[in-house]
């Protein structure tokens, strides 16, 4: 190992949810924390209104005998959603998050799966609830984010708040939680098989916002894009964030992205993959509209020239884009999945720090991120400080499955031991992720384990890499690599298929793959080409859910 000594930010420690959320009231409780559009104006909430407007929701929930039980949300977006997930997590409950864009059946299956004793919903979800309320039996009261009055077990958000106000707050206030005891029950949206309910601990929360803020850090305003259920967001974005004391500005829809950059002017903001692409393929879509790629092209160099000589002038040459997406932008913040190289580079050479990371659901999530002042977006980065990590069974160019042990392993799949003692072992847990640690301790993304493509000839396939070459095809939008057997039944070739921007004959992608990948050896190349006429199917964090490949 070249370099493993990386300096660290200086993180304040906290040892629980309830002490992160009393440092941020007592430093700068006057502070806006969260910022939303309500009927059509922008509402402002200071840390201080959040803490207040928690305590309240917290006593009333006390007063329905919710404390210690597990509280489900689902629902789109919102500071009432983020209110409801402060206040399970600084009680003594179980936060249950719960994907809004699940089949109906899945939602009810996963209510009673986690034993919820009461749901905070959108409206959108109380017919659904309602019709079928006699299969959820264990569910106490159904809390309405845009319900207005109270009817049986259906309430209203806003008059539980109200109420929660003229309360007693003892008893809310003087709760304390045992940090080894599940907090938050996450149900895994994954690209193949079936959810499962990772049990997720308060050290497991407090040790990854703790440990990834020394390795990444945040600044001043964050616009908060990526859907609150899923744990990237809600753990490395949301208490993130409130712990750094930034403003976090809600992002009420992925059409309104680039239309909030500018309303909000942040300084950061967490994506993954799919809407890094969207923005770079946006922004390069324009420069050729306008016919600047020459200019575009020679400016890159120009920049990339001075910065080599230690003057940087990439926010002043491509000021044009910086102003279209609000002025301030810093830094990109990139998981759930690796980001093309060709990607990163661009957003690099235009000025804007994208951070690469690597984490998983049964890690709270973060595992590793790039170092501010080391990144390199070939890889996903150095591990937390709280976990170690090793590579098992690597092949002969260090390949192998990710093994990671520490403060940020879930405790394990809810009502499945089993399954737990599949992929914890000697306290290690198996990612089902590839890659390799390269010599300056950085890990490198190969693969899902699922996903290997194991030709006839014994060669083994990590179909992503070969999808990260034909995503830089400008026409084609998405792509899935996968096998099938020759006419004989014996060989196995490679196909690729995509939807793509624009109309082409499988001969014409198939010449622009094989141009795209003529680098690659010969059992990497694709043989065949089938068009889609939709998009691939996805989960709620934007990725293609595929078959499994063998």
């Amino acid at each position: 190992m070249k370099k493993t000594n990386y300096p660290l930010y200086n993180v304040q420690k906290f040892a629980s949810i309830k002490e992160m959320i009393d440092i941020a009231v007592n430093e700068v409780g006057d502070k806006i924390a969260y910022r939303f559009k309500k009927d059509n104006k922008i509402q402002d909430i200071s840390f201080k209104e959040c803490y207040d407007d928690i305590v309240a929701l917290g006593s009333f929930l006390n007063k329905k005998q919710l404390s210690g039980k597990h509280i489900a949300c689902i629902g789109a977006n919102s500071y009432k959603w983020i209110l409801s997930y402060l206040t399970s997590l600084r009680g003594t409950g179980v936060f249950v998050p719960i994907d809004k864009d699940l089949p109906p059946k899945d939602i009810i299956n996963i209510l009673n799966d986690s034993e919820a004793s009461a749901v905070f919903y959108d409206s959108s979800f109380e017919e659904l609830f309602k019709s079928r309320i006699n299969e959820l039996e264990s569910i106490e009261y159904f809390i309405g984010f845009n319900k207005e009055d109270n009817d049986g077990k259906f309430l209203s958000f806003d008059l539980a708040l109200k109420e929660g106000y003229t309360l007693d707050h003892s008893a809310f206030l003087n709760c304390e939680n045992d940090p080894k005891r599940m907090k938050m029950l996450v149900y895994t949206s994954g690209t193949t098989g079936q959810s499962k309910g990772v049990m997720l601990s308060e050290n497991n929360l407090v040790s990854s916002v703790y440990y990834g803020l020394m390795v990444s850090t945040v600044y001043d305003i964050g616009l908060s894009i990526l859907p609150y259920h899923h744990t990237y967001e809600a753990v490395s974005d949301i208490l993130v964030s409130f712990h750094h004391h930034s403003t976090l500005c809600i992002n009420e829809s992925l059409s309104a992205i680039l239309k909030n950059l500018v309303i909000y002017k942040p300084s950061y903001m967490y994506v993954v993959p799919a809407i890094a692409e969207t923005i770079y393929k946006r922004i390069m879509r324009n420069i050729r509209k306008e016919g600047m790629e020459e200019q575009f092209s020679a400016l890159v160099e120009k920049s990339n020239g001075l910065r080599a000589k230690g003057v940087d002038k990439r926010r002043e040459f491509f000021a044009f884009i910086h102003n279209s997406m609000g002025g301030r932008l810093k830094k990109i913040v990139c998981g759930g999945a690796p980001i093309r190289p060709e990607v990163a580079k661009f957003f690099e050479d235009i000025g804007f720090d994208l951070i690469n990371g690597y984490g998983i659901t049964e890690c709270s999530p973060l595992v590793c991120a790039n170092h501010d002042m080391y990144n390199d977006f070939r890889t996903v980065g150095i591990k937390l400080p709280c976990i170690e990590w090793r590579i098992d069974k690597p092949n002969n160019e260090g390949i192998g499955e990710i093994c990671v042990k520490g403060d940020i392993v879930m405790i394990g799949y809810y009502k499945q031991p089993e399954l737990t003692k599949e992929v914890i072992r000697d306290g290690w847990f198996y990612t089902g992720d590839y890659g390799y640690i390269d010599e300056y301790d950085r890990l490198v993304i190969s693969g899902r384990k699922k996903n290997i493509i194991v030709l006839s000839n014994g060669k083994n396939i990590y179909p992503e890499e070969i999808e990260g070459y034909i995503k830089d095809i400008d026409y084609i939008n998405e792509v899935i690599v996968s096998s099938e057997r020759d006419t004989d039944g014996n060989e196995k070739k490679l196909v690729a298929e995509v939807y793509l921007e624009e109309k082409r004959t499988p001969d014409e992608v198939l010449k622009s793959i094989k141009t795209i990948c003529r680098q690659l050896p010969s059992y990497k190349q694709i043989s065949k080409v089938k068009i889609r006429e939709t998009e691939f199917p996805k989960t709620s964090s934007n990725k293609i859910k595929r078959l499994i490949c063998t």
